[in-house]
């Protein structure tokens, strides 16, 4: 894999674990300190200036409470895994915020697909 694409999934892999990271309540201080390593090294995962290992997503997805797999997930850039992920999101809302957000995100995709 070419760096630029490493480095590309490395900060969007960074922006997941940040976000499951202030959805579950909890500071850099906090994650550093359950994994036992600096709050550098957790900084650093998150701006996607250190790539995590398998292991350390493993360690991450335990405290967040959720699979390890939606942090990937969450970062991919295929439009299979994102439709995952917007059913995850989907899951959360109740069925008329459900088809609030659907009628939003047809009109955006209707509107982004017309030719220019």
């Amino acid at each position: 894999m070419a760096k630029t694409k490493v480095d590309a999934l490395a900060l969007s892999i960074g922006k997941a674990i940040a976000a499951r990271r202030q959805d579950a309540g909890l500071t850099q201080e906090q994650v550093a300190e359950q994994l036992k390593i600096g709050n550098e090294a957790v900084s650093r995962m998150e701006r996607g200036l250190v790539m995590p290992t398998v292991a350390r997503l493993l360690e991450l997805a335990g405290l967040f409470n959720c699979d390890a797999s939606s942090l990937l997930v969450e970062s991919s850039n295929r439009p299979a895994e994102q439709a995952q992920h917007l059913v995850q999101m989907l899951a959360r809302l109740n069925s008329a915020d459900r088809e609030m957000v659907l009628a939003m995100v047809e009109q955006l995709t209707n509107r982004l697909a017309k030719p220019s």
